[in-house]
C-alpha cells in the first residue's frame, strides 16, 4: 500500500555516522524486501511519502543556521551532512517525489548537503548536476549475500561500476558495506568484494566508505520466520550474538564483542591490503 501524507514530525536527529544529522522522512517504508531491513520492523509493508516537502526542506534550513557542528570532521570537510532516506530507500521511491526540488535545495544551500544509501541505480538522476552537494552512498556485500538477502535489487557489480558513473555526473559517492554478516567463508566472499571495487572503480581519490556490521532484530526476526523470510539462518545465530536494547527501546542482537573485534580486525586487514585508497571514515 502506497500512500501520500502531510510529514507532521519536523524533528531533526543528530547521527554522527555517514551524516551529521537525521532529516525528517521524505519517505516512510519501503517497497524492497531486504531481510534485514530495521525499516522493515516498524513498518513491515507499504510505504508513505511526503507530500509537505517544501516543508521539510524549509525545517533543515532552519536547523542548519543553528546548528553546532565542528569542520572537517568524518561526514564532510565542509558542509553539514543530513540523511534525507534513513527511514527509505530514496532512490527507489523517488518517482513519488519531485526530487529535483529537493536536489536543488541542497546544490543552492550554502552550508546543507544532501545523503542517503540505495541498493539501486538511479539513472533518472544522472541527468541532474548536484556539484557534489549530493552524497549517493552505494551498498555493498558480496554477492552471495545479496542474492538471498536483498532480493529485486541492483547486482553488486553493477553498483560497483555505477561509482564512477554518478561521479562523472557530479554527485559525492561513497561505498556503505552494510550489513557486514558472518559465515563460514565471510571473509573469502569480502576480499572478493574489494577486488570487485579495485578493479572497477577509476576515480579512487574521491570514494571513501562506511562500514557497519549487522544489528537484527527480535520482531524481524520473528516475521521473518513467520513469513518464510529466505536468510534468516545467516542473520539470527543467538550463539555468536547478544542482546542489545536500541536507543529507541527495540529488542535487538548483535554479534558478540569478542566475535566483533575479531571481525573488524580481519575486515580492515583486507581493507587495506586490497584498497588501501578507500578510506574507511567510521566503522559501527
Amino acid at each position: 500500500m502506497i500512500r501520500a501524507i502531510t510529514r507532521k514530525s519536523m524533528k531533526i536527529r543528530p547521527s554522527g555516522r555517514s551524516s551529521d544529522f537525521i532529516s525528517p522522512s521524505f519517505g516512510f517504508g519501503c517497497l524492497l524486501e531486504c531481510s534485514y531491513c530495521y525499516m522493515k520492523r516498524h513498518k513491515p509493508v507499504g510505504l508513505d511519502y511526503a507530500t509537505n516537502i517544501n516543508t521539510i526542506l524549509d525545517e533543515i534550513n532552519r536547523h542548519s543556521l543553528f546548528a553546532s557542528v565542528k569542520k572537517p570532521n568524518q561526514t564532510h570537510p565542509k558542509y553539514i551532512t543530513y540523511d534525507i532516506a534513513c527511514n527509505e530507500d530514496f532512490a527507489l521511491h523517488s518517482k513519488y517525489y519531485d526530487w529535483k526540488n529537493i536536489f536543488d535545495f541542497f546544490k543552492e544551500h550554502p552550508i546543507a548537503m544532501g545523503t542517503f544509501a540505495t541498493k539501486i541505480i538511479p539513472k533518472q538522476f544522472l541527468k541532474y548536476n548536484p556539484e557534489e552537494k549530493i552524497r549517493i552512498r552505494f551498498s555493498l556485500m558480496p554477492q552471495m549475500l545479496s542474492t538471498i538477502l536483498e532480493p529485486n535489487t541492483s547486482d553488486i557489480m553493477d553498483r560497483i561500476k555505477a561509482v564512477d558513473t554518478f561521479i562523472e555526473a557530479g554527485y559525492d559517492v561513497h561505498l556503505n558495506f552494510s550489513p557486514v554478516v558472518f559465515f563460514d567463508g565471510w571473509l573469502n566472499e569480502y576480499r572478493k568484494l574489494f577486488r570487485m571495487v579495485e578493479e572497477n572503480v577509476i576515480n579512487k581519490d574521491k570514494v571513501l566508505a562506511e562500514v557497519i556490521f549487522l544489528t537484527h532484530n527480535v520482531n524481524k526476526h520473528k516475521y521473518n520466520v513467520e513469513n518464510n523470510i529466505e536468510g534468516e539462518s545467516l542473520l539470527w545465530n543467538p550463539e555468536l550474538q547478544e542482546p542489545k536494547k536500541s536507543q529507541y527501546g527495540g529488542d535487538n542482537i548483535r554479534y558478540r564483542w569478542w566475535l566483533k573485534q575479531d571481525m573488524i580486525s580481519d575486515f580492515k586487514e583486507q581493507h587495506k591490503q586490497v584498497i588501501p585508497w578507500n578510506t574507511i571514515r567510521y566503522i559501527f
